[in-house]
């Protein structure tokens, strides 16, 4: 990922090592990042600087002791600065406080332990809404998103973008994790006639209901405690655009119903509001989920089905694309050498080999998080096969990630679902970044699932 020399960054964490992280995730991405421990040095620093973007970590060792800490100094900077966009960092027991905090004005919230492509997608989108230039991962939305691969596979795949692009078809794109959706998402919209307008992308999986509605809908003045001001939803933000919804065969069915009857009138009504607003959209939607399967055991609606997929594509995992596996190595490889101030590193022979023959489970995100790694630890600039290692869990083939077990042939659905879960996360020793891969789920997908089954 080239820098984006824009935007002032503070972070506020009293965990040294979350500090370090952070400015080493951000410093070549942004402008500037300042980092503070003492919360109480909060107020001063923004009395004697301006910040486009402030992540803030929810709770705090300090003298408050509420466990709110992150709502207290939250509201502190919205009295100072109702604009700001604040984003919030928290673990996942406060998953619930967080989305209060969002009721509040925070802008978005991640969790720890985070995913630096989740976590440099929400500053982007914090940045892009405070007014600033689009760093690289924004500026695909201008035109530069470029899908690598030479296998018939991906050729395919670029065939159809080229067809579809430029009509106004909804596309519902389906494949596994890590085989880049949102890629795809991203080169349909260039390419279409709306490339001009907006792209918003939200990741639905992580939204609770009630966020649901008001994150894609929007919502009035009083319309709950503490909304304050009105709100655009996702819908209205994307007018004369694209709209891209991630994970979608992950919402509930009420929230099913309600997304249905907005496509069905293209118009949406925000929370508090009688008036219903007209938007233009054209819709993309993504999911990992087998959702005919879902559809066929009524856990998905047919008729948003019909209504999300005018046109389909799915995507191939990496594990069929041949050579490919080679070009984005070296593609990643040139991306972080550079990143890392290294020269642009070989591979050797029987690495390319190693690559070719791995099962890549988690796709071409995988394969860039494997180059990366080995970027940073090598100590030659030629790539040996020492340099990729696998956890037990990466050298499983992608097809027997999910352990099987003895299931009650009368035992429901959910029962089945519940154990599988269960059993996964035992497994992993309570991981939940490992236990969510291994499921094909994202975490915020096997948090919501966490939550269902009580587990």
């Amino acid at each position: 990922m080239a820098t984006g020399k824009t935007g002032r960054i503070l972070v506020v964490d009293d965990e040294a090592d979350v500090l370090f992280a952070m400015k080493m995730l951000l410093k070549t991405e942004v402008k500037e990042v300042v980092t503070e421990k003492n919360p109480d040095n909060l107020m001063s620093q923004l009395s004697k600087e301006k910040f486009d973007v402030i992540f803030l970590d929810m709770n705090f060792k300090s003298a408050l002791n509420t466990g709110n800490e992150g709502l207290f100094w939250l509201r502190q900077i919205l009295g100072k600065d109702k604009d700001a966009k604040v984003i919030l960092i928290t673990a996942y027991g406060d998953v619930e406080l967080a989305v209060k905090s969002l009721k509040e004005g925070a802008y978005d919230f991640i969790v720890k332990p985070w995913h630096n492509d989740k976590l440099l997608e929400t500053l982007h989108n914090a940045l892009q809404a405070k007014g600033q230039k689009k760093s690289e991962k924004s500026a695909a939305n201008t035109g530069h998103t470029t899908i690598l691969g030479e296998s018939e596979a991906i050729q395919d795949i670029l065939y159809k973008i080229d067809k579809i692009a430029p009509t106004e078809a909804n596309v519902l794109i389906l494949g596994e994790n890590g085989t880049g959706k949102e890629l795809v998402a991203r080169a349909l919209h260039e390419k279409s006639f709306r490339a001009n307008q907006p792209f918003v992308s939200v990741d639905v999986a992580a939204l609770t209901d009630t966020l649901f509605e008001s994150e894609l809908f929007g919502f009035k003045k009083g319309a709950f405690t503490d909304a304050k001001e009105d709100r655009k939803g996702r819908f209205e933000a994307a007018d004369g655009g694209t709209l891209f919804l991630d994970e979608i065969g992950n919402i509930s069915p009420a929230m099913q119903a309600k997304l249905l009857t907005v496509l069905q009138n293209r118009q949406v009504t925000p929370l508090g509001s009688n008036t219903p607003i007209p938007v233009d959209i054209r819709l993309i939607s993504a999911t990992n989920e087998p959702i005919y399967e879902l559809a066929a055991k009524n856990l998905f609606r047919k008729d948003l089905i019909y209504r999300i997929n005018t046109v389909e594509i799915t995507l191939p995992p990496l594990r069929v694309r041949g050579n490919d596996v080679e070009l984005l190595a070296r593609h990643f490889a040139g991306i972080y050498a550079q990143k890392n101030h290294k020269p642009v590193p070989e591979f050797a022979p029987a690495t390319l080999q190693k690559l070719k023959q791995h099962s890549w489970p988690g796709n071409v995100r995988e394969l860039q998080h494997a180059v990366e790694r080995a970027i940073i630890l090598a100590e030659d600039n030629v790539l040996q096969p020492q340099d990729f290692s696998f956890s037990p869990m990466e050298m499983a083939p992608a097809a027997q990630s999910v352990p099987a077990f003895a299931a009650d042939t009368n035992m429901p659905l959910h029962e089945i679902e519940r154990e599988t879960i269960r059993r996964v996360i035992e497994k992993n020793k309570g991981n939940i970044s490992k236990a969510a891969k291994e499921l094909g789920l994202t975490r915020t997908a096997l948090y919501r699932r966490l939550n269902k089954y009580d587990i």
